[in-house]
């Protein structure tokens, strides 16, 4: 991941500026609008860093077309390799030493939830963290922050109710990591299996410290389970495929969102008997449906010109891209009042979409929502693609 960490820091240092900075508007100055973000470009969530490189790029779009409101956005990436005394230290810095107008969609469950408290004390807005713990909609004690992915409480109660429809006599293995994201997935996953008896369901679980999966892959097969839902983040999601694919394992493997870029690296080989379903609020250009979809052609046609080296089919790409979208939208919304009680305004007052969500998917927020996507349609993965079945569904 080397190469990514210095296109992110190049890309986020170019456009520093000087000027005098509005009034209580930390970070914002007559050409610039300088915003802060920790992210893991090492350590074992390295695989996510693309979503800030597509996110760099994309504001090098923006800003070359003249930037929101004649300011140009300059992110400040910084590297917390995925722990969270790491990201606490980097954090401090980005508020206190280069003195960003906000965090914008830092990476990770527990590396968020580590620096959550400091930021709603000093009041400096959590915006659209990259996690989709539910934490992160915890209005009441921490109103100045917000996530941006459905919640992997509400995807793990998708997935529980399909499998519940679909299966409802095979052995359901889970397979979770030990933290907020597999914790609140699997609550999920267990209510929306209904009376599916727990004889039916062997879950465990893995550290993100863990080296490798393979023994808990080994259990799970070993279980005589038929299906596998999986809350893992990609690198585990990588070893998982594998292993299921060295044991010859036929399974319906349910695999969340947060490690969907896993799967089409390991999914076609010969030999493979896993039979892959995912969830998806993006639209996705490998989606035979999508060819002639307007906001697919645009995403095509930045990615070309701002991430060539980018494959465009995989889910970091287009989350990073339109989670800059939603912040763009922010800011406009924000019409040239960028003090933080604004941008947090602004950002809890959505009704709104961005051109790569699914069609029938909004992003929606208020003083007592603020995880702004709630729906998610599910996919399979058909000839080295996801195609969508059914219609765009809510947990409710």
């Amino acid at each position: 991941m080397r190469q990514f960490t210095k296109v992110a820091l190049i890309a986020t240092t170019f456009l520093s500026s000087s000027g005098a900075r509005a009034e209580n508007a930390p970070g914002v100055t007559a050409g610039e609008i300088k915003i802060g973000q920790t992210t893991s470009f090492s350590g074992p969530a390295s695989a996510y860093s693309v979503e800030t490189v597509a996110q760099v790029a994309y504001f090098k779009m923006i800003n070359e077309k003249g930037g929101v409101g004649g300011r140009k956005i300059n992110l400040i990436s910084l590297d917390d390799a995925y722990s969270p005394p790491k990201t606490v230290e980097q954090t401090r810095r980005l508020v206190e030493s280069d003195e960003v107008a906000f965090i914008f969609q830092s990476l990770g469950t527990a590396t968020s939830l580590a620096v959550r408290k400091y930021l709603n004390d000093k009041k400096v807005p959590q915006l659209f963290v990259s996690s989709g713990a539910d934490g992160f909609g915890d209005y009441k004690n921490y109103p100045w922050t917000t996530g941006w992915p459905p919640s992997y409480e509400v995807e793990g109660r998708i997935f529980g109710k399909y499998a519940a429809a679909n299966f409802p006599k095979e052995k359901i293995a889970v397979l979770y990591q030990n933290d907020d994201l597999g914790r609140d997935a699997l609550k999920g996953f267990r209510a929306g299996l209904g009376k599916i008896p727990d004889d039916q369901i062997i879950a465990v679980s893995y550290q993100s410290t863990d080296p490798t999966i393979d023994s808990q892959i080994v259990t799970l097969k070993g279980s005589g389970a038929t299906v596998l839902f999986d809350v893992s983040t990609v690198k585990f999601a990588a070893q998982a495929i594998r292993k299921i694919n060295e044991l010859g394992w036929d399974v319906k493997h349910l695999i969340s969102y947060a490690a969907v870029a896993a799967v089409t690296p390991a999914a076609s080989a010969e030999g493979s008997k896993q039979q892959f379903i995912t969830t998806a609020f993006l639209k996705d250009p490998s989606d035979p449906g999508a060819t002639n979809d307007p906001a697919v052609k645009d995403y095509l046609e930045w990615a070309k010109a701002y991430y060539p080296s980018a494959n465009p089919n995989e889910f970091l790409i287009r989350f990073g891209y339109a989670s800059a979208q939603t912040l763009v939208e922010v800011l406009k919304k924000c019409n040239g009042d960028l003090s933080r009680d604004n941008i947090m305004k602004q950002a809890l007052s959505l009704d709104a979409t961005v051109p790569m969500l699914i069609d029938g998917i909004k992003l929606q927020t208020s003083s007592t929502q603020h995880i702004p996507i709630r729906q998610l349609q599910l996919r399979k993965f058909i000839e080295g693609g996801w195609q969508p079945f059914g219609d765009v569904v809510s947990a409710d």
